[in-house]
């Protein structure tokens, strides 16, 4: 994975090394492809502290990130506290923050994180369940960036997706690796242990669910939905930027233009413009009232809006002269 992001001489890849067995097959894995082909890996230790034995476990990886000849070798605390959305979504922002923060560091090329096909295929069920559309489905991306505000947006590249969890394991026997097994692995308070430890499996029983051929549905999904995906997202992006007119505080775009587009293209474009003002992804129950805006249905009342999204940003047409002609989307003030 990391042949194509033209690494320089003096940059490594930095790991996101947890401890586990994932992260620690990766580092492994780093470590051989590191002495064969001359390409510098770095390791980068992220301690949550959301246990009390998280601290030893840190030392211990960073130890054996150093004796495999990882360089240089970080080990970054964070202080995480759950918010809307939870202890695990509060921790991923966290740790996405470092990665940004760190690889800026060091000029780092990018970062690898260990997800596995079994991360893969829970992440499709738990998409299908939020139904929140083709991107959920698709699961985690092989590549992306990621972007925080005052740095540049780095690569974050998933090279193990291919591998299932006895894989990375099994590699850890090969290489005599110690791994840390998490103990909230086992709080079912959290849908994705859930999922893990119940749903799939019962899923994948041969006698009471659809039998092993599960898994791998799932993880074959997940590649065609991705590859669909972007080629949905990369019309949308050209489209966007042929019909938008954009000032400081405001977006346009010419009402008719939108309403012919395909429904499939419309959401994604006006997804684009929401958080063109930092507002997250809308939801689907907004998206459609959106829909609705942009086109109101035969035989009912329209509106001119406007529609709030999250992230306080809202979207109402404009006319021009007698006729609606323009859907604006503009930043409202919080305390509207």
């Amino acid at each position: 994975m990391v042949d194509t992001w033209s690494v320089q001489d003096h940059q490594p890849v930095l790991l996101a090394v947890s401890g586990g067995a994932d992260s620690m097959a990766m580092a492994a894995l780093a470590a051989e492809t590191q002495r064969t082909t001359g390409i510098s890996f770095g390791a980068l230790i992220v301690d949550h502290r959301l246990q009390a034995v998280t601290e030893q476990v840190a030392v211990q990886a960073a130890r054996s990130c150093k004796t495999m000849g990882l360089q240089p070798v970080l080990v970054q605390n964070l202080t995480v506290s759950a918010g809307r959305d939870g202890i695990e979504a509060a921790a991923r922002q966290a740790r996405y923050e470092a990665f940004v923060q760190c690889a800026h560091d060091v000029q780092a090329a990018g970062v690898l994180t260990a997800h596995t096909a079994n991360d893969q295929a829970e992440q499709v069920l738990l998409g299908i369940a939020r139904g929140s559309g083709l991107r959920s489905i698709a699961g985690i991306r092989k590549q992306r960036t990621h972007a925080l505000p005052g740095y540049p947006p780095i690569r974050v590249g998933r090279p193990l997706l291919e591998l299932t969890r006895e894989d990375t394991e099994q590699i850890c026997a090969w290489a005599g690796i110690r791994y840390f097994k998490d103990p909230m692995n086992l709080d079912e308070s959290i849908a994705r242990i859930r999922v893990r430890n119940h749903l799939l499996p019962t899923l994948m029983d041969a006698t009471t669910g659809l039998g092993p051929g599960v898994f791998s549905g799932l993880v074959t999904t997940a590649t065609l939905a991705a590859d669909d995906a972007e080629v949905l997202e990369d019309i949308a992006q050209n489209t966007y930027r042929e019909l938008v007119v954009a000032e400081p505080q405001q977006l346009s775009f010419p009402l008719k233009a939108l309403q012919r587009l395909s429904p499939a293209i419309l959401r994604r474009v006006v997804a684009i413009a929401v958080q063109h003002f930092g507002a997250p992804q809308p939801s689907f129950e907004r998206l459609a009232a959106i829909e609705e805006l942009i086109t109101p249905p035969v035989g009912r009342a329209s509106s001119a809006g406007p529609i709030q999204v999250e992230g306080h940003v809202s979207l109402y047409r404009k006319k021009a002269g007698e006729e609606y002609a323009k859907l604006l989307v503009i930043p409202s003030d919080p305390r509207d």
